[in-house]
């Protein structure tokens, strides 16, 4: 190779390292980093379970932890994960109208699922979960109660993290009082145990902040935490955003709790995987390129991988 050409080829090389450097992105993240969903759910509604895989392969999403919603049966869940056995965990559904009511039959489903060896996880409990439209009722259910407790068990049991869904930002007053004080009770009787709050509770990072910082056994999911959803929703999801990065409180508290927050999606219903995820996965593979290797390899997949035992991605699997 002549030098001239030598010289041509190093500037082209270092053009592109600039650009790289001023868009935000790292190259080495560009061409390592995947991702793991932590909790995505899928209703009956989908005809074809397929369109799941097809959403990870073009966003490079290698595994999603998979529960059913609304009239899909668990059971379609375990037999997706035997036909994608690396890419599909499936998680015991919690959700039902028996669960609402206190109904034996919760703890009949429950147990069931739990006997089955293909389960993998459990799906959150719904704790304070407010109206959203004919689709979710309001739940109110205290974190003491027994089907909690019943829960939280078989988590430990199974050695799987205990993932909780409260909406502090629908709570009020008095209300809003108990939900915190029985959250901390739960993390303070509970230190050994993995406890996970999605939607990271609905708070600012602020309010998050000192519970983190006292609770080493809290993580928080991001799932709905980014604007592509909170555009098209009614209800005080928390965003993590300025732009296409993180703003710098949520930046800040990332760096400074790096193994305590888990990316998560929580899709469900057909426009989340359709329309959505392509807009989601795009912020937070902005977000991530903006945070030291480490931080966004752990927060992408490497939390979830320790926390839900999961195997990393084979080195030779392409993007």
């Amino acid at each position: 190779m002549n030098s001239t050409r030598q010289n041509n080829l190093l500037s082209l090389f270092g053009l592109l390292v600039v650009m790289c450097f001023f868009s935000g992105l790292k190259p080495v993240l560009a061409a390592e980093l995947y991702f793991i969903d932590a909790h995505s759910q899928l209703d009956h509604k989908i005809d074809d379970p397929g369109l799941v895989i097809r959403c990870m392969d073009e966003h490079n999403v290698y595994r999603t932890i998979l529960s059913a919603r609304s009239g899909r049966e668990p059971v379609e869940i375990a037999v997706l994960a035997e036909r994608y056995p690396q890419r599909i965990v499936p998680a015991v559904r919690t959700k039902s109208g028996a669960y609402i009511a206190d109904n034996p039959k919760y703890y009949r489903k429950m147990e069931q699922q739990l006997r089955d060896a293909r389960f993998r996880a459990i799906s959150e409990i719904l704790l304070y979960h407010a109206q959203k439209g004919d689709k979710a009722p309001e739940v109110t259910v205290y974190p003491d109660d027994p089907r909690v407790e019943f829960a939280r068990k078989a988590a430990l049991e199974k050695n799987w993290p205990f993932v909780i869904h409260i909406e502090f930002a629908s709570l009020h007053g008095k209300q809003r009082q108990l939900f915190m004080q029985g959250m901390k009770q739960l993390l303070e009787n509970n230190p050994q145990q993995v406890i996970v709050l999605n939607h990271l509770g609905q708070l600012q990072a602020k309010e998050l902040a000192p519970l983190l910082s006292e609770y080493q056994n809290l993580h928080v999911l991001t799932a709905h935490a980014n604007p592509a959803i909170i555009a098209e929703s009614n209800q005080p999801w928390i965003n993590m955003f300025t732009g296409r990065t993180l703003s710098t409180e949520w930046k800040r508290l990332v760096l400074q709790h790096p193994r305590q927050f888990v990316f998560a999606l929580d899709n469900v219903w057909d426009r989340h995987w359709q329309e959505f995820y392509p807009e989601q996965m795009a912020y937070w593979k902005s977000a991530l390129a903006d945070l030291p290797e480490e931080v966004a390899h752990a927060l992408a997949h490497g939390n979830a991988e320790r926390l839900w035992h999961l195997a990393p991605r084979p080195e030779n699997t392409a993007d």
